[in-house]
């Protein structure tokens, strides 16, 4: 790895802890696939990168490995791993479990403010992807979820959840583009958000768990086209 891999900028804020910022660079890089599998990340020039020491650089990278998001050698080279299933798989089982909940206590509360304010999220959604604009359209994505858990006063279980789903986020990236995927998360989306308004707490269970188990059931695929990216099923 060169400096130059890493693509744009980083500034260091120095009040905050130097290797939590270190892990949410690397992770939001290697979650939008900006790092593929088998990107070697050398400790010293990532120090060089970030303007650190090596000391958070190291520790970033073991809670990176953690998560099953790169691979650590010790005394030798750090390389970002390829889709670890079984993270992923896990990553949605607690994901779907806890949304199923989620909407259902949503639902009976038959919010008409929420559910609005969901609408302009699938709103927002939808003029990214009109634009072209990926990127903006995951981004709005999590904010529709996140805007649950809030509701809920389960912000603290949505950043735990997330901190676990960056291998089945990263499937969801290679999934977005296909098949008209993007497409049928806004209609998901919309139809979760009215049926919260509607306070039909079964309908909104029934669209949350095709919405979130779209991209697993097209594993096969996603294997064939990308297979550098995931990995083989032992």
């Amino acid at each position: 790895m060169s400096e130059h891999t890493l693509p744009g900028t980083f500034r260091l804020d120095r009040s905050r802890s130097a290797a939590l910022q270190v892990y949410e660079h690397l992770r939001e890089l290697i979650v939008t696939l900006a790092l593929a599998p088998g990107a070697v990340l050398s400790r010293a020039e990532l120090a060089g990168y970030f303007d650190v020491s090596v000391t958070p650089v190291r520790d970033a990278l073991a809670r990176l490995d953690d998560e099953r998001l790169v691979e650590v050698f010790p005394q030798h080279a750090t390389r970002v791993r390829a889709v670890d299933l079984s993270s992923a798989r896990e990553a949605h089982f607690l994901r779907l479990s806890v949304e199923l909940e989620l909407v259902h206590t949503l639902a009976q509360r038959r919010d008409a403010q929420l559910a609005a304010r969901l609408l302009d999220l699938v709103a927002r959604q939808q003029a990214c992807l009109e634009r072209g604009d990926l990127a903006s359209f995951s981004a709005a994505d999590m904010e529709f979820h996140r805007t649950m858990y809030d509701a809920a006063l389960l912000t603290g279980l949505w950043h735990r959840l997330r901190d676990g789903s960056g291998n089945l986020d990263r499937l969801r990236r290679l999934h977005l583009p296909l098949n008209g995927k993007a497409r049928s998360i806004l209609e998901q989306h919309a139809q979760i958000a009215r049926a919260i308004g509607a306070g039909d707490a079964a309908r909104a269970q029934s669209w949350v768990r095709q919405h979130l188990s779209g991209t697993l059931s097209e594993l096969d695929a996603l294997r064939e086209r990308y297979p550098d990216f995931v990995l083989p099923v032992h």
